[in-house]
């Protein structure tokens, strides 16, 4: 199976690091898969979601991060260049891909833009299937290994994203938003 991710890129510095954070899995959230016609019940979304406790016991002991679910390995668990948590949004994702020349071509197509989306390729242990009359759903209870995650050029979800920031940038806007917090506060103690 293959899913997509939600994805936010980060670089320390130009030619230094290409760290890239996101979700590659995003709990409770339906996605439409594919529709098909049933003679009985006529046009029939077939629809999946993915339960908050899929990943509790998932191998994820040696997971490699891909473009496009194939080719060469931009980084891995194994490795410590990749690594995947699961928190109350989903499956989060944290890669450095600044290990070879084709990590670091991926990491500037998705910092430019070419590349949007995201998807991971996994084997289900366990699922629970409820059927209304327009559709099918799919929830995913159990993964039972995690293969990869890949950035892609065409995502099975649509609502995925993948976003470069330079790390100084995103530093500057935390600092923005850490001053404007600190105003805040401030005025309501002059208040209180």
């Amino acid at each position: 199976m293959k899913r997509n991710l939600n994805f936010e890129i980060r670089s320390k510095s130009e030619g230094e690091s290409c760290i890239v954070e996101g979700y590659a899995a995003k709990f409770n959230t339906e996605t439409v898969l594919f529709e098909y016609n049933s003679y009985s019940r006529g046009k029939v979304e077939y629809r999946e979601k993915i339960d908050p406790n899929a990943f509790d016991e998932c191998d994820m002991s040696d997971v490699v991060m891909l473009y496009d679910h194939e080719g060469r390995v931009l980084a891995r668990t194994s490795n410590n260049t990749l690594t995947l948590t699961a928190d109350d949004i989903g499956l989060k994702v944290r890669a450095d891909l600044s290990g070879t020349q084709l990590g670091r071509d991926v990491f500037a197509e998705i910092r430019d833009g070419y590349v949007t989306k995201m998807s991971f390729s996994f084997t289900v242990d366990e699922e629970k299937n409820e059927q209304a009359n327009t559709y099918d759903l799919r929830t995913i209870t159990k993964v039972k290994r995690l293969h990869d995650v890949s950035a892609v050029s065409i995502p099975a979800y649509d609502d995925t994203s993948i976003n470069a920031r330079n790390l100084e940038e995103a530093e500057r806007e935390a600092a923005i938003q850490e001053e404007k917090e600190l105003k805040r506060r401030r005025l309501l103690i002059r208040l209180s």
